[in-house]
């Protein structure tokens, strides 16, 4: 199994700077990779150069970046701007977001999304791979002058249509916040995808919140992570069988997010993270590899634990 870090992940009431020392701690324990994602505060481009600069060799994947506020061809620029700035390989991951990022904060309209994202993902495929000297674009006077960036192209992927767009584009598929029970469907759903689309699979990961021996307010902060899934299709029926049904029904019910902590149980940290003393999370790290997901990566609570220090350390690679 695998094991990357995420920096940054989804807004939260962390300190601005906390995912440049999550990063450097990840880099500094011998982590392999570390994610940016992009949010109202960080573009994940400018937070993944940041980054590099301030460590040593770990790698960058920055995003998921939302396709429907970014053409195919900044986003590949970005990628390449991060690789050139910080000597080492960089990643990008695409997702389509949520209607209240790309609606609420940028204001952009958020249509056929699936679509976007197939084709988003198709044009950023081609233009990781061009070589300097080429046409930016087809037909364009001006031309490459940066190196490809280097690394991989990942698509964050739940629904069938995303599915297919991973197996036919992407060295790697990202989920997020899922039970190991989950992994074994959407793995299935992806291999099969790989095959109609006639490639090898690509190989699987997924965001997962970690806390390692957890203060209330790591546990806390692991809860906060997931309260905006207990609406979304998929979502909340495992929680409603893991005996979350009455917040999955305050959720549907438009309760605010005060309301949902308070309806949560301390356990439903669990359900779909790593969360307890090591022994528990190892077992835990054990089923996900089991349901057949190749790649964890952790989502380190930092609330009662600054950079997510305590995890990181007892989960770093051997």
């Amino acid at each position: 199994m695998d094991i990357s870090v995420v920096a940054v992940g989804r807004e939260d009431d962390s300190p601005v700077d906390e995912p440049v020392r999550v990063a450097v701690l990840a880099d500094r324990l011998g982590y392999r990779e570390v994610w940016v994602g992009e949010g109202p505060t960080w573009d994940s481009f400018v937070l993944a150069t940041a980054i590099g600069l301030a460590t040593e060799r770990v790698e960058l994947t920055a995003g998921p970046v939302p396709v429907s506020v970014r053409d195919p061809f900044t986003i590949a620029r970005g990628a390449a701007g991060v690789a050139a700035v910080t000597g080492r390989p960089a990643g990008v991951a695409l997702g389509t977001s949520s209607k209240r990022v790309v609606e609420g904060v940028h204001g952009r309209p958020r249509l056929r999304p699936a679509t976007a994202l197939e084709e988003s993902a198709a044009a950023v495929r081609g233009f990781l791979h061009g070589v300097p000297g080429e046409p930016v674009v087809p037909g364009s006077p001006f031309r490459r002058r940066l190196p490809p960036p280097g690394g991989r192209l990942t698509v964050a992927a739940f629904g069938d249509r995303a599915i297919a767009t991973a197996a036919a584009h992407a060295d790697r598929m990202l989920l997020d916040v899922v039970s190991p029970e989950q992994v074994r469907v959407l793995r299935a759903s992806l291999l099969a995808a790989a095959e109609k689309a006639g490639r090898t699979p690509p190989t699987l990961a997924a965001w997962l919140p970690a806390a390692v021996d957890p203060k209330p307010e790591s546990r806390a902060q692991v809860l906060g992570s997931i309260a905006g899934y207990l609406t979304v299709p998929g979502y909340r029926d495992m929680f409603t069988a893991s005996g979350l049904g009455e917040a999955v029904e305050l959720a549907a019910a438009g309760a605010d997010r005060d309301t949902l902590l308070r309806a949560l149980p301390p356990e439903a940290a669990g359900v779909v993270g790593l969360v307890g003393d090591l022994d528990t999370v190892r077992s835990r790290i054990d089923a996900y590899a089991e349901a057949g997901l190749d790649e964890i990566a952790l989502v380190p609570a930092t609330a009662g634990d600054p950079a997510g220090e305590r995890t990181l350390r007892a989960l770093r690679p051997a």
